[in-house]
């Protein structure tokens, strides 16, 4: 994304001693700001994930896909999540805290009509598995990176430098058809994104600092949930590789 969850200014409100404004603990302000901040990013984040869900396995059910990706619809279906992750991270200042809601509801729907065909690929009952073994290894990751004290702005650089490695490869091996490569990109896949969640948690815990009290906080959480949401599906589409049952 872009820099809108970079940390600038002077921290406040982690490590000092909590004093009082107003007859208030400011310490005690500070906390239950920061958790209805990150629990609106998770109610945001889950609530996408949980609409691509259903629109994917609508899709399929009603026979909607085959025929859309029948069609040069497929296309627009495929690359219209891109550009709406690339329009709001670029035009986040631009745009309103309601029109990237819009947006971000918008890109959950798509992206349900593109996951649609994995139901093609792999049997339900895998899918499910796999989506409920996602859904734990993240919520474990995402507990790490909100608890833990070390520092983990160190592994970002690597993590998305890995992330273009990945895209980079991926391209390369529809030319090679390499099944070493594609397992080794499977692999790495898991373990980016499995990083990515712990760093984007701290991440976003960090920015809290910077955006509470401020007109950009409902923005922050629609960006936050974003971020959150690309770190569970492509998770999710990494392990399906592995624990996925093939229908054929």
């Amino acid at each position: 994304m872009a820099n809108w969850n970079d940390p600038r200014a002077t921290r406040q409100g982690i490590g000092e001693s909590p004093g009082l404004r107003g007859g208030v603990r400011t310490g005690e302000t500070f906390d239950a700001g920061l958790r209805k901040h990150m629990l609106s990013i998770y109610n945001y984040m889950a609530s996408g994930v949980l609409l691509t869900g259903v629109v994917a396995l609508l899709t399929w059910q009603s026979g909607l896909a085959v025929q859309l990706f029948a069609s040069p619809l497929r296309w627009i279906v495929a690359l219209a999540p891109l550009g709406i992750v690339f329009a709001m991270s670029f035009g986040q200042n631009r745009f309103s805290t309601s029109t990237l809601q819009a947006m971000y509801w918008g890109f959950a729907v798509l992206m349900g009509l593109s996951l649609s065909s994995v139901f093609a690929v792999y049997t339900g009952a895998s899918i499910a598995a796999t989506f409920f073994a996602t859904a734990g290894a993240f919520a474990g990751l995402s507990l790490y990176g909100y608890t833990t004290q070390r520092d983990l702005s160190g592994f970002g650089t690597f993590l998305i430098m890995g992330v273009i490695g990945l895209l980079i490869a991926s391209v390369i091996n529809i030319f090679l058809q390499s099944p070493a490569l594609y397992w080794a990109v499977t692999f790495l896949g898991v373990l980016i994104f499995a990083g990515l969640t712990a760093y984007d948690t701290q991440k976003l815990k960090e920015q809290y600092n910077y955006v509470r009290g401020t007109d950009f906080a409902g923005k922050a959480i629609v960006l936050g949930a974003l971020n959150l949401y690309l770190d569970f599906i492509n998770m999710f589409l990494f392990l399906l590789r592995i624990m996925g049952s093939s229908r054929n």
